[in-house]
């Protein structure tokens, strides 16, 4: 009871968490508006139009990171601050991303826009599209909002976990469990602002409108529950010898190749269908499915690739309870359905092309398997 009654009360929304809060996402709108960035064109949409996008993120995170270090020097601020208040931050997070998906729900209805970034789509159904989303590309301010959350989720989730490794260093409780799960999560985090602009090709980016689920998604689910085995570091004390943690970081490389690989191969296609894959020219079904690389080897080995990523976060926590697992099962689930969704969509929209491709490509995610 005292335990949950802790829980509780640490759930109790802050002025300190909402500075915090709002400090967070001021400087990434400023940060991406005004440091200099590789300006990515996205996909083309259904009215010919496209986005652009500056991919400026990985500046923006090295700065942060920099600007916090020197507070952490200085002694202005705490350098376990997000630790010290995760319930608090958790809470107010959570009622900012509902307050956002009603604002962009109502501003959507109310849209007058034909562009396919602005035009609403509304099913009448409220939970429905407040839960889905009513436009696109929705913009304030000149910020791409999509792109905008997206980005602070990831980055989010970066300074969560150190903060958590802050604590744990000074509590004398840093070691290999805890150094391969804070590298492999930052290499990931970082890797992925250093190939940012390959998030402008992503299933999020091009065909999902911004609701509840996407905001939710990249404000609180991805900060705050993908840090949950740094949390369980924190509190429990795992030790790996080095033969686990050796065949942990074989896992974790495997999947980043594949992961890395796999979209890269998609990225540049996109660009350039004629670019060689693996040395050679593509094979391409119907002039416009991908069937080499990767693309040859499972339909979506991307999120093989990425299950094996999630599955090596885990694995420095040992095998003593299943909650340090919760993300891996979360991803297994969310990537089969999302899998799913993706193949009707494909199916409808390449028709006999897509049904030439399964054939040559039978398998979904992981080859002879599944």
């Amino acid at each position: 009871m005292e335990a949950a009654a802790a829980v509780l009360s640490g759930l109790v929304p802050s002025g300190s968490a909402v500075v915090v809060l709002f400090a967070y996402l001021g400087y990434l709108a400023a940060a991406g508006a005004i440091l200099p960035g590789k300006l990515v064109a996205g996909a083309v949409l259904p009215d010919s139009s496209r986005l652009h996008y500056r991919c400026n993120g990985l500046l923006s995170l090295l700065l942060l990171l920099g600007i916090l270090a020197i507070g952490a020097y200085t002694g202005w601020m705490s350098p376990t601050v997000v630790a010290d208040r995760g319930l608090e931050l958790l809470s107010v997070t959570f009622i900012f991303s509902v307050l956002v998906s009603f604002g962009l729900y109502f501003a959507g209805i109310k849209s007058r826009h034909k562009s396919s970034s602005l035009r609403p789509h509304v099913s009448g159904s409220f939970i429905q599209d407040w839960w889905l989303g009513v436009q696109l590309n929705p913009h304030f301010m000149g910020v791409d909002l999509k792109f905008f959350f997206v980005r602070a989720g990831m980055m989010a989730w970066l300074f969560i976990n150190l903060s958590l490794f802050a604590k744990s260093y000074l509590a004398g409780s840093v070691n290999l469990s805890v150094i391969l799960y804070q590298f492999f999560c930052a290499w990931y985090i970082i890797d992925y602002f250093v190939h940012e602009e390959f998030m402008t090709s992503t299933w999020d980016i091009i065909a999902e409108r911004l609701g509840f689920m996407l905001v939710f998604g990249d404000l609180v689910f991805i900060p705050f529950t993908f840090t949950i085995q740094g949390w369980w570091l924190l509190r429990n004390e795992v030790e790996l010898s080095r033969l686990v943690g050796l065949a942990n970081i074989c896992i974790f490389v495997i999947g980043y190749l594949v992961f890395r690989g796999a979209n890269k191969q998609k990225h540049l296609f996109k660009k350039d269908p004629k670019a060689p894959i693996w040395g050679k020219p593509p094979k391409v079904v119907g002039g416009k499915l991908l069937a080499s690389g990767y693309w040859g080897i499972a339909r979506h080995c991307n999120y093989l690739g990425d299950l094996m990523l999630a599955l090596s976060f885990s694995l420095p926590c040992g095998f003593n309870s299943v909650i340090p697992y919760f993300y891996p099962t979360y991803l297994l689930i969310l990537l089969i359905w999302r899998e799913r969704r993706d193949e009707a969509r494909c199916s409808q929209k390449y028709k006999e092309i897509w049904a030439e491709y399964c054939k040559l490509v039978p398998w979904r995610i992981l080859p002879y398997v599944y």
